[in-house]
């Protein structure tokens, strides 16, 4: 593993998520975690996401001049790392039909039930739309 370029990748996947990609946020995030000492399953999930790229190279983000509303989006998941019993949540917001800003954290907070993952996920979308 030592000749794979796995940080060097990661950075190029990091430029392409924060400008044009944000479908691969999530996945890009998790494998990062892994950089100090990358396994072959890691670098296996790297060429998974290069290939997702390539099948959907075409696909893209077209913005519409009427319809400049903004709307936000949110989502959350609960306790989906195992290890902390930490929660994410994410949130998207559109103008004119395309992505203009976007978010995936862990949640700080361990919750108890889903609900109080989606509540602390509101919370999060208001502060960023503020």
């Amino acid at each position: 593993m030592r000749q794979v370029p796995y940080a060097s990748t990661i950075g190029s996947l990091m430029y392409v998520m924060l400008c044009t990609r944000p479908d691969i946020c999530y996945s890009v995030g998790m494998i990062s975690r892994y950089q100090s000492n990358p396994g072959l399953k890691h670098w296996q999930a790297v060429k998974h996401i290069l290939k997702y790229l390539r099948r959907t190279r075409d696909y893209m983000l077209v913005y519409h001049s009427k319809d400049l509303i903004p709307i936000g989006y949110t989502d959350s998941d609960f306790q989906l790392d195992l290890d902390f019993r930490k929660s994410t949540s994410g949130c998207v917001f559109t103008l004119g039909g395309g992505a203009i800003s976007w978010r995936r954290v862990k949640q700080s907070c361990i919750a108890d039930s889903t609900m109080e993952v989606e509540y602390v996920a509101a919370y999060e979308v208001a502060k960023e739309a503020v």
